[in-house]
């Protein structure tokens, strides 16, 4: 009768073990390996509201136009930038490759003909794990 309760404790052991074994594996794996593009953006001054739009809109159209592009996220929800900057604009890559392949790609040339007429400075952060 006594090996039941040692059955049970090594039951509940292994069952712990397992759970901990998932857990960490998850906590690893959620560790992205993608690129984290900032663009931090200064408008010029004559920047109307729809050359603005026009531009944002051109943005979250990129992934379509560009395979190594996974996300964009342009709707800033508090923004603290230096003195003049209004606006984020974040691109997520699926590599430091992709990141550096979109440098020049027909993507980015046919979104800085849209971007670069209505900027006046931008400053960028490249993030990853």
């Amino acid at each position: 009768m006594q090996s039941l309760p040692v059955f049970r404790r090594l039951v509940t052991a292994v069952f712990l073990a397992v759970c901990l074994s998932v857990w960490v594996s998850s906590a690893v794996a959620q560790a992205p390996s993608t690129v984290i593009h900032i663009v931090n953006v200064k408008w010029k001054e004559d920047a109307s509201p729809e050359q603005i739009q026009a531009v944002i809109d051109a943005v979250r159209q990129l992934p379509s136009k560009y395979p190594g592009l996974k996300r964009i996220w342009t709707k800033d929800i508090k923004y603290q930038g230096q003195e003049g900057y209004k606006q984020a604009i974040v691109m997520e890559f699926e590599s430091q490759d992709a990141l550096k392949k979109y440098e020049d790609s027909p993507a980015q040339q046919w979104w800085y003909k849209i971007y670069l007429p209505v900027r006046d400075e931008s400053r960028t952060h490249d993030v990853t794990n």
